[in-house]
């Protein structure tokens, strides 16, 4: 079994891949919030980790106040790493200690104005993949962005994954895919209708 909070030891190198695709997601967060000035955000994040991407984003936004977020993180340890510098950067983020699989775990966290399902589609089966893809307008408010991850290693299944999030009612807005290391970054905003979180059920598990 992975053990998800030395998974982050990487990010102490500010070379390896996990750094340089956070920098990538941050870009993307960054983006989306200079789009959105003056506005009350909500974000949602799936396997939130330690919630690196969004907190290190809002440790330098004069702006952080207007955003509420909710992360939903499976080990408690990763939770409370999350939750002491939510605390300390004095910022409205609840790390929640949830299993992001369940679509029960998201309940008063949506409708997001950004959706981050960073780290999640490399770890589990294609057809929860796609099962995950097709319930995202689920989690969204309406024009929401979904920013997402994936591995390029054989077989590659980014391709597939692009062509779901259009049959889900998404338009990409970017994809990232450098030529030195495997992983993704996509990047889609809704424009079909966002649907109700009702009824609950399972989109993935880890595998």
């Amino acid at each position: 079994m992975k053990d998800w909070y030395d998974w982050h030891q990487p990010y102490a190198d500010p070379a390896s891949p996990l750094s340089r695709r956070m920098r990538l997601v941050q870009r993307h967060i960054v983006d989306w919030l200079d789009e959105r000035p003056e506005l009350e955000l909500t974000v949602v994040s799936a396997c939130a980790g330690q919630g690196r991407d969004l907190l290190g984003v809002l440790a330098e936004r004069p702006d952080a106040a207007r955003v509420r977020a909710t992360l939903i993180e499976y080990d408690p340890r990763n939770v409370a790493v999350a939750q002491a510098e939510a605390a300390r950067l004095g910022v409205a983020v609840e790390a929640r200690c949830a299993d992001a699989g369940l679509l029960e775990s998201y309940a008063d966290a949506v409708p997001a104005d950004l959706v981050l399902f960073a780290g999640v589609f490399g770890n589990i089966g294609d057809e929860d993949v796609r099962r995950s893809v097709a319930a995202l307008p689920r989690l969204c408010a309406p024009g929401a962005t979904v920013i997402w991850t994936r591995t390029r290693r054989a077989p590659d299944l980014t391709p597939a994954i692009r062509a779901w999030f259009a049959e889900a009612g998404f338009t990409e807005t970017a994809f990232h895919a450098p030529e030195d290391v495997v992983f993704t970054v996509g990047v889609h905003r809704l424009t079909a209708d966002p649907r109700p979180l009702d009824p609950p059920g399972r989109l993935f598990s880890f595998t």
